[in-house]
């Protein structure tokens, strides 16, 4: 049996800080997992880039870390929303492949339901990565659509400790540069649809003022909108306040944030957005984060519009990466379609697991 102590990581105030030197190797341990379950470096981030997301006061963490002979091997993430009346947790446990079947995953995970209980949250759930294993047997999600290999390590350990498949997530990768010719057919298309009523509007770094509110709502309606299954999501509560809150995380981290949104003409109010968070170095993939359209807006091809357009702002601004990866809900056959449409290929996948500890 593998001797191993488990603590508390610190969250240094800076990635410069006296004592950064934890987060920067546990870090570099979440590259190595991850990259191990794609298959590639795509989600790496680097420690000046990851530490603005420890430092969210709307969604605050808690890092556990496994350490054998000092070194970390493991980490675990507890995330507890802030919403009056949450009932769940967000959970994850990641360990490097070399001192896994050790003990040490379990006892990360004892240590996050104790989190649980004490905090009385009687819903564990998390989204997963899932390594790949062509031809094997698959779990099929309940929503109909994707399925994660049924035999795989992390597929076992959940459904061992009571968790519920719920969800599959698909992980695409769209190679860049894209066909001019096929862009440019798409581009036109989806303006013809959306007609006069819509605009384009886009910037980088801070929300200009007069549409920090208006960013507000679109955020919350994030948080209700995009498909989650049977996993349990609280609504989030957006202000003005958060909104600059996040304006300011991004400023401290090295990447760059590509922001296109839909104007409603005759409103002056917004109907959709779409973000790229792009790294410094050229040879990293761009990561498309946050897309929505609007309920009351679909149906004007808004969604393929501002993808495409922030695409041609990302090719302005910073050519020369080679892929944007992202991830989608399977049964979103919405935003797959406009993703599949732009060329984006299907390169992973992972599952959204939810255990109820409180049904009688």
């Amino acid at each position: 049996m593998t001797a191993f102590t488990i603590d508390q990581l610190v969250i240094p105030a800076t990635i410069d800080a006296p004592d950064a030197a934890g987060f920067i190797e546990m870090t570099h341990v979440r590259n190595e997992i991850e990259a191990d379950t794609v298959g590639n470096r795509d989600l790496c981030y680097e420690p000046a880039e990851l530490l603005p997301n420890w430092q969210d006061s709307y969604q605050p963490q808690t890092c556990l870390v496994a350490r054998v002979d000092g070194r970390i091997v493991a980490r675990a993430i507890y995330q507890a929303p802030i919403e009056e009346d949450s009932k769940d947790a967000w959970l994850a446990i990641e360990v490097l492949p070399a001192f896994r079947r050790r003990g040490i995953g379990s006892a990360l995970y004892e240590r996050l339901v104790a989190m649980c209980a004490a905090d009385d949250r009687t819903v564990q759930q998390g989204y997963f990565i899932h390594k790949g294993a062509d031809g094997s047997e698959q779990l099929p999600s309940p929503t109909g659509f994707g399925s994660v290999p049924l035999d795989n390590p992390e597929t076992r350990f959940l459904l061992e400790r009571g968790f519920a498949l719920e969800q599959v997530e698909r992980m695409s990768r769209l190679a860049l540069p894209v066909d001019e010719t096929e862009f440019a057919r798409l581009f036109d298309s989806a303006l013809a649809a959306a007609g006069e009523d819509y605009r384009l509007v886009r910037w980088t770094g801070r929300t200009p003022e007069q549409w920090v509110s208006d960013i507000a709502l679109l955020h919350q309606r994030m948080s209700t909108d995009a498909p989650a299954a049977g996993l349990e999501v609280n609504e989030e509560n957006w202000d003005d306040d958060r909104v600059r809150t996040i304006d300011d995380r991004q400023e401290e981290s090295p990447r760059t944030m590509l922001l296109t949104v839909a104007e409603h003409v005759p409103s002056g109010r917004l109907a959709g957005f779409t973000e790229l968070s792009v790294p410094a170095e050229l040879e990293r993939p761009v990561e498309q984060q946050d897309t929505l359209v609007l309920k009351e807006h679909r149906g004007h091809r808004l969604g393929m519009l501002l993808k495409l357009a922030n695409l041609q702002y990302l090719a302005e601004t910073h050519p020369g990466h080679p892929s944007v990866t992202t991830f989608n809900a399977e049964e979103n056959r919405r935003m797959l379609d406009v993703n599949e449409a732009i060329g984006f290929v299907a390169v992973g996948y992972g599952g959204g697991w939810k255990k109820d500890t409180g049904v009688s």
